[in-house]
Order: C-alpha cells, then sequence, then structure tokens
C-alpha cells in the first residue's frame, strides 16, 4: 500500500517533460558605449554608490531616510510583493498531492426497521495531476518570474522615491533661497519708492518716476507673494513623500551654491544597465513569465494523468475500526485527452506566443528608455557646469552695471528709467542662476537614478 502513495511522488520527480521553449533574449538594441563619453568607462558606476555618497547634504539623507520607513507608495510596492509571491506559492502546490485526512460515522435505520451504524477513518488523495509534459511546471515557472518581476518593480519604487525626494527637497531649497532674494530685493525697492516719494515732495523729481517706482515694488511684492506660495507646495509635496510632517529636528540644508548634491558621476558602459536597472529586469522578468506561459499553452494539447487515491478503515463498530479485517483501499488512476474545444487551445497558445511578443517589445522599450536616460544625464553634466559659469558672469555683470547706474542717476546723468532696468536685469540674473543650479542638481540626481544608483544607503 505504501507504493500508492509513493508513485505519485516519484512521477512528479521524473515526469516533467518541458514544452517551454527556449528564451533566446533580443539583443540589446543600444550602442556599445556613450557617444557623451570621450574617456574609455571607468570600472566603477554610479551605481556603486549609495545614496548617502551621492546626496551630500545633511539635511536630505534624513529626509531620505524618513521617506524610505513612512513613504505609502513604498509600502503599497512591499505588500504587492508579498501578495504575488503568495500566488506564486498557490500555483506551485499545485505540484505536490494535497492529502488529507477523514473520519465520520453515520447512524441510520432501514426500511426493515434495523439500525445499521457505519464508522469511517483515513487518508485520501484526491485528483492529483501528474505533470507528464510540464503543464504545471511552466505555470509554477511563469508565477515565480513575475514575482521576481514584482520584486524588481519594489526596487525601482525605491530608486524613484530617493530622487523624488531629492527633487522635491531641491524645489524647496530653490523656492526659499529665491524668496529670500525677493524679500531682500522688495525691501531694497521700497526704500528706493519712498526716496523717489520724497523727492517728488521736494519738487525734486518727476510723476513718473514715483509711478515706476511703485510699480516696480509692486512687481517685487507679486513675487514674494509667488515665492512664498513654491515654498509652501513644495514643503507640501515633500511631506506627502515622507509619509509624515517634517521633523523640527532637521539639520541645516545646504544652500544651492554648496554642492547639495555630487555631479560628476561614472557612467560605465551601456550593458551596465542590463544587470542595474530594475526597470528593465522587470522587463526581462516579464519576458521569461509570457515564454514559460507558451510550455502551459503547449502541455494543454496533450493528456493529462490523474490520481485519486485512499487508504482507510470502516466498520460497524466503533471498537472494531482499526482491525486489519476493517482495512481498505482504493486507486483510481484517469486520463483525460482534449478532443475538441471549439479552437480554444489553439486560440490560447496563439495568445500566449503573442503575449511574448509584446514583452519582448516591451523589453527593448525598457532597455532604449534606459540608454535615452543615460544620454539626457550626460548631456546636462556636460553643460550645466559651463551654464552655470556662463550665467555667474551674466550676474557679476548685472550688478556691475547696477552699481554704475546708481552712480550715474545720484549724478543725475541718467535716468531713473535706466536705473530701474538695470535693477531688473540684476534682480532676474540671480533668479535664473537659482533656477539653473537646481537643475543641474535635479539632472544629476536623474543620471543617478537612470545609471541604477539608490539601492544601497
Amino acid at each position: 500500500m505504501r507504493l500508492i502513495f509513493i508513485t505519485p511522488l516519484a512521477a512528479l520527480a521524473l515526469s516533467a517533460c518541458s514544452l517551454t521553449p527556449p528564451l533566446v533574449k533580443p539583443a540589446p538594441p543600444i550602442p556599445a558605449a556613450y557617444a557623451e563619453v570621450a574617456a574609455p568607462a571607468s570600472a566603477n558606476t554610479a551605481a556603486d554608490l549609495g545614496w548617502r555618497q551621492m546626496l551630500l547634504d545633511a539635511r536630505l539623507q534624513r529626509l531620505v531616510g524618513i521617506a524610505l520607513e513612512n513613504n505609502r507608495d513604498l509600502r503599497v510596492a512591499s505588500l504587492n510583493v508579498e501578495a504575488v509571491r503568495a500566488q506564486y506559492q498557490i500555483q506551485d502546490a499545485g505540484r505536490t498531492p494535497a492529502i488529507g485526512a477523514n473520519a465520520g460515522g453515520v447512524r441510520q435505520r432501514g426500511a426493515d426497521g434495523v439500525t445499521q451504524n457505519q464508522f469511517t477513518a483515513g487518508i485520501a488523495m484526491s485528483a492529483f495531476e501528474i505533470d507528464l509534459f510540464g503543464r504545471l511546471r511552466s505555470l509554477s515557472d511563469a508565477a515565480f518570474a513575475r514575482y521576481l518581476a514584482t520584486q524588481q518593480g519594489q526596487r525601482a519604487a525605491h530608486m524613484a522615491l530617493i530622487g523624488a525626494v531629492a527633487d522635491a527637497y531641491l524645489e524647496q531649497r530653490l523656492a526659499e533661497e529665491q524668496l529670500a532674494l525677493a524679500r531682500h530685493t522688495l525691501l531694497d525697492w521700497r526704500q528706493a519708492l519712498i526716496l523717489t516719494q520724497r523727492l517728488h515732495g521736494a519738487q525734486q523729481g518727476s510723476g513718473l518716476d514715483v509711478a515706476q517706482a511703485e510699480g516696480q515694488a509692486a512687481t517685487a511684492e507679486a513675487d514674494v507673494q509667488a515665492r512664498e506660495r513654491a515654498s509652501t507646495l513644495a514643503r507640501n509635496n515633500l511631506e506627502l513623500l515622507l509619509g509624515a510632517p517634517l521633523p523640527a529636528d532637521l539639520p541645516a540644508g545646504r544652500p544651492l551654491d554648496g554642492q547639495p548634491v555630487l555631479t560628476q558621476l561614472p557612467p560605465g558602459l551601456p550593458s551596465d544597465l542590463l544587470a542595474r536597472r530594475p526597470d528593465i529586469l522587470q522587463a526581462e522578468y516579464a519576458l521569461v513569465a509570457a515564454n514559460a506561459e507558451i510550455g502551459a499553452a503547449r502541455a494543454a494539447f496533450f493528456p493529462r494523468l490523474s490520481l485519486t487515491a485512499s487508504l482507510g478503515f470502516a466498520s460497524p463498530e466503533l471498537g472494531d475500526l482499526f482491525r486489519g479485517s476493517a482495512r481498505g483501499w482504493s486507486f483510481a488512476p484517469q486520463v483525460t485527452q482534449p478532443l475538441f474545444q471549439g479552437g480554444q487551445l489553439r486560440a490560447e497558445l496563439q495568445l500566449s506566443r503573442l503575449r511574448k511578443d509584446v514583452a519582448v517589445l516591451q523589453y527593448e522599450q525598457a532597455i532604449q528608455a534606459a540608454f535615452r536616460d543615460v544620454r539626457d544625464g550626460l548631456a546636462g553634466s556636460a553643460t550645466y557646469a559651463q551654464q552655470i559659469a556662463a550665467q555667474e558672469r551674466v550676474v557679476a555683470a548685472a550688478r556691475q552695471r547696477q552699481r554704475l547706474s546708481q552712480l550715474r542717476y545720484d549724478a543725475g546723468q541718467d535716468s531713473r528709467l535706466e536705473l530701474l532696468d538695470a535693477q531688473r536685469q540684476s534682480y532676474a540674473a540671480q533668479q535664473t542662476l537659482l533656477d539653473v543650479r537646481r537643475e543641474q542638481f535635479k539632472s544629476a540626481v536623474a543620471l543617478y537614478k537612470a545609471l541604477g544608483g539608490g539601492l544601497e544607503g
């Protein structure tokens, strides 16, 4: 009798002739090197840098740590991984026999008035499928690949969260520094307005000068309100990403000109993306799953062998239930061969092949998108430093013009309109410099993510 239950397990191990086609991944549709990198690729890449090495601002590091603990989207991604793992375990459990124990009793009275008892106890295996052609194995492999794909999705969410917190923090720093500049400018222009009004009252200035000074001060006041709103919105966005209010004990943050983010990053080779980018790995596992489902669809055309077996005892007397004479067993193999299903099996096979074709294209698309992301980041890395240096010269020239215009206006050599234009130009140049610095750091964060960085602390 023992062989009755060993045989299905042996068949499970010795069968599983897989009909899954060999998976041939397409060649990466990208060049072997980045055209933006003139020097040979470094042995280390940005992905080897932990995010604490990339994000140099202690305040930003603290915020990222809080977000990784509290962010709801990241928690959802983690729960999705657990859910898909449970689905895989459910699917894989179908490859092993389900054996259960049962016990019961019946007392009944027949038409002849005789009362009869029947007590039973035993163990049974019901409709266990012997995986002769690997159908269950293929379905299990597909479920496992989708579980691995979900894991990579969680890693991608981890990286995206770090980048989002860094971007939101840079937006907040920009808003705060532009607000400080706007407030300082408003203070200066209000003092200039008061002086202009006094000169007009002393018949030493025109009403046009007063109107121009009032318009300039009003412009600065409106800009202050806009910067305050931007600062509040940036703070709200940052708190949403953190999943908690901003702590009161955060360390002081670096200004934008204090290098809060590392900007020079070694890119490595494009082939590195295939092993480091979670979104590429996620697409690759999706391709593996789609390929395994072809094997399951193929196996559906072949016969299925299922076994039902039981071993137990039956007796009219409870005290005699486990005597040798009360023992019984059953063994019922069953073979099912599909004959006619209206083309359903062929349609399912065609559908599985089409899904694999889609998965191949999505895999190639993920590689191409990753390559483009890196090239965009490298373009920023190559140009932002020069742009900032040029903008700093613009700021210096605008300040010099403002200083000289003030001297010429005080000496009566220039009109107030010329002075106002110089002041506006200097203010706008300083605001633009802050914008460009923020964009440089955002571009560096984007390049870091594109290269697969952000998984290590």
